[in-house]
């Protein structure tokens, strides 16, 4: 496949740029860790605004549009004893699932809070319901790569997309990508992601991201299901432009993905070390920075007197010492001033110039 640009290299999400040399944008994933509890869902939003997160991002289904009654129970499910012998996990989809009729009143309190409401839908009519209040940009999961008639319904509706990558080869990001363009989006961030709960270090194959930027030319990001959030750094380091992490008001609180989740203070030292991280790559240009300056100046050696020397007096090795500071003769000059002649007389420990020195 050779390297084409499938959009636009930045755009913005509610005012926010997006796009490599922009700040990270960071997505503080609530999912479905409200517990289906409405003041617990506000109050989700509040720890995200608190935390310093761009956007605060919930999740738009219904069991009935999401799974068929059928469907076997994923091995995590079971071992993080989510779904008991009898259940199913169209069941416990149905318990979790946000209601649809609170969408406005999240979206609102996001508003006043300052902080961007996102949601990701996993059916047609979820975007429906996004659009009536307004959401800014949609935000697609990893298991809805190649459900192209819900791709091709968010690209209509001309807001930028957050597409997922986990499990999917290139040749599928490629097939979604031509979806989304065909139907008028060219505004796409693609999210490298390890589709496990939690994702292990060994799994994440975070040099992806790179070859995800090289392939498509598009901004790429980083959603992340590990605990702790190296990755998230690792990640920003490596160009992501979003970061998307899931976080909860406490991880003991039954449900799917709250085991994996971090708490509170955690979602705001990871929005800290991101933003450390940002500070901390810098320019790409090796110099001496405004910062090293006075250190540069006092900090590294010149070329001083080793003792007295008398006015025309010739330079040799052990008339010279080398000494801090550094805003004399510079070291690697020493075998230039080597048999020349004292201009003056010079005390010991004095810090030689050029002026100094006659030939």
């Amino acid at each position: 496949m050779s390297a084409r640009s499938y959009g636009r290299s930045e755009f913005q999400v509610a005012g926010r740029p997006v796009g490599p040399g922009h700040p990270c944008f960071v997505v503080a994933e609530a999912g479905s860790n409200h517990n289906r509890d409405l003041p617990t869902a506000l109050r989700l939003i509040e720890v995200a605004a608190e935390a310093g997160a761009d956007a605060v991002k919930f999740q738009t289904y219904t069991a009935e549009g999401l799974y068929s009654r059928h469907t076997p129970t994923m091995t995590y499910l079971k071992d993080q004893g989510m779904v008991g012998e009898g259940d199913s996990v169209w069941g416990l989809i149905n318990r979790v699932a946000l209601p649809w009729e609170w969408h406005q009143e999240l979206a609102e309190h996001a508003r006043d809070l300052g902080i961007t409401f996102l949601s990701t839908p996993f059916e047609e009519a979820a975007v429906d319901v996004l659009e009536g209040i307004g959401v800014p940009a949609y935000k697609i999961a990893s298991y809805e790569v190649t459900h192209l008639p819900l791709l091709e319904r968010v690209a209509r509706t001309g807001k930028p997309v957050f597409l997922s990558t986990g499990m999917a080869a290139l040749g599928d990001i490629e097939r979604a990508l031509d979806t989304l363009g065909e139907a008028g989006c060219r505004e796409v961030l693609l999210m490298h992601c390890a589709v496990n709960y939690p994702a292990r270090f060994e799994n994440l194959n975070l040099r992806a991201i790179s070859t995800l930027i090289s392939a498509f030319q598009v901004p790429v990001g980083w959603s992340d299901h590990t605990l702790g959030w190296t990755a998230d750094v690792v990640a920003v380091a490596l160009g992501a432009c979003a970061v998307e992490k899931h976080f909860t008001l406490d991880r003991s609180h039954p449900g799917p993905d709250h085991p994996f989740a971090l708490n509170p203070p955690e979602l705001a030292s990871m929005v800290t070390a991101i933003r450390e991280a940002e500070a901390a790559l810098g320019s790409s240009v090796k110099r001496v920075t405004e910062a090293e300056a006075e250190l540069y100046r006092l900090g590294r050696r010149s070329l001083v007197a080793a003792g007295q020397i008398a006015k025309g007096s010739v330079i040799t090795r052990s008339s010279i010492a080398v000494k801090r500071p550094g805003y004399g003769i510079p070291v690697y000059e020493l075998e230039l001033v080597l048999d020349r002649r004292a201009a003056r007389d010079i005390e010991a420990d004095e810090i030689l110039t050029w002026d100094d020195l006659v030939r």
